[in-house]
């Protein structure tokens, strides 16, 4: 850790030791992730009931929830820009906080015009958290898998409590009242940040906004090889995450005649088994190499695609679920895999702005599943998810064979 981080450490109360203040640290950050993902997730689970209220249709549906992830990619550049000037202290309360808040319009929201400007804020809120929280946590280990790994956990570990939650609540609650109740995580967290994350300096503290923007290096960081061929894998992985996980739940109701709130829970169970691969296979990203994870992850959801396609009933729900959930495993190794390419300087605008290239990019998923399924059936819709991933794959293949060391 370089010294810089040391001196600011020491001059904080956090803890009496480096390592506990650390620790402490990153469990905090990770736990903002927590809720501003599954705050997103937890709408996702709640669809089958949002569009008999709204009564609409996938294809909308699915417009407005890319419209979000679509918002949360685009907030990811100027976050990182803004966390090296401000600190990235001060942009994870900013984004939690508007994230909450926003939850809490979408909950009221009369019609699904109004439901999905509402959306745009929520992704905009939390367009501005996980960009610096990376960012502060790679400054605060040198073993960026493991670390990023525990930080995607937490929203893994989201993944489970929110949609498993929120199926059972609905069964009591209106859908409205079951996401409004998400300020009550929020809120706790951000107690949370204020009393533990250390202020740790910023890398720009003295340079200009105006000074930090270069548009000719913001080029040439995007045209590197290496780092357009990790934005390829990256945006196969988000588009069939926000494809598959937008949907999940409506497609265990229509495909295999699974009770809603059941399906809710079950979307859960595929976040929940992500909780414990995440940190595995980010440490297995760290032992043996990026490409080797994001090999196997990508395995793993095709496999679990051919399950959940193969036989309409629980036990194939339950099989492909369980292998899905090991399978989106990948965000530690990715983001880990493009910080390996940034510097320090770099660091902030930097992963804020491949991600938010490749999350814009990869937030069709929503709306191209919602629609694929609504024109042509789930099985099309899926396959077309399959035929994408198989591109991923054979892309890491290429790779290795030829030796190209992208």
């Amino acid at each position: 850790m370089d010294s810089i981080i040391l001196v600011a450490w020491a001059q904080t109360d956090v803890a009496h030791s480096t390592d506990r203040g650390r620790r402490r640290t990153l469990y905090v950050i990770a736990g903002g992730n927590f809720v501003v993902f599954g705050t997103r997730l937890l709408i996702g689970a709640l669809v089958p009931f949002i569009l008999l209220d709204l009564q609409t249709t996938k294809s909308a549906l699915g417009l407005a929830l890319s419209g979000m992830w679509a918002m949360y990619a685009l907030g990811q550049f100027p976050s990182g820009i803004l966390a090296d000037k401000y600190g990235e202290r001060k942009l994870l309360v900013l984004g939690l906080t508007g994230t909450t808040l926003s939850a809490i319009l979408v909950a009221f929201a009369p019609s699904i015009l109004v439901f999905a400007v509402f959306l745009l804020l929520v992704g905009a809120g939390a367009g501005l958290y996980y960009s610096p929280a990376t960012v502060l946590v790679t400054r605060l280990y040198d073993e960026h898998g493991s670390a990023i790994g525990v930080l995607a956990a937490f929203g893994a570990f989201a993944g489970l409590v929110y949609p498993t939650v929120g199926g059972f609540a609905v069964g009591y609650l209106d859908w409205r009242y079951v996401l409004a109740l998400t300020a009550v995580a929020g809120s706790t967290v951000l107690v949370a940040i204020l009393t533990v994350i250390p202020r740790v300096p910023a890398v720009n503290a003295d340079t200009s906004l105006r000074d930090t923007i270069h548009l000719h290096k913001y080029r040439n960081l995007l045209s590197r090889r290496s780092m357009v061929y990790t934005m390829a894998l990256a945006v196969v992985f988000v588009f069939t995450f926000q494809g598959l996980t937008s949907f999940y739940p409506t497609f265990l109701v229509e495909y295999h005649d699974i009770d809603r709130g059941v399906a809710g829970g079950m979307l859960g169970g595929v976040l929940g088994v992500a909780t414990v691969a995440q940190p595995l296979s980010g440490r297995f990203s760290d032992t043996v190499s990026r490409d080797a994870a994001l090999g196997v992850s990508t395995a793993l959801i095709l496999t679990s695609l051919v399950a959940l396609l193969a036989t309409q009933s629980m036990v194939g729900a339950v099989a492909g679920s369980v292998v899905l959930g090991l399978g989106i495993s990948y965000p530690g190794p990715l983001q880990a895999r493009f910080m390996d390419q940034l510097d320090e300087t770099e660091r902030g605008y930097g992963f804020g702005l491949v991600r938010t290239v490749y999350m814009f990019l990869g937030a069709s998923g929503s709306v191209v599943v919602g629609a694929l399924a609504d024109a042509n059936g789930w099985v099309f819709a899926y396959a077309v998810v399959g035929g994408l991933l198989a591109c991923g794959l054979l892309l890491i293949a290429v790779n290795y064979l030829l030796g190209l060391e992208l």
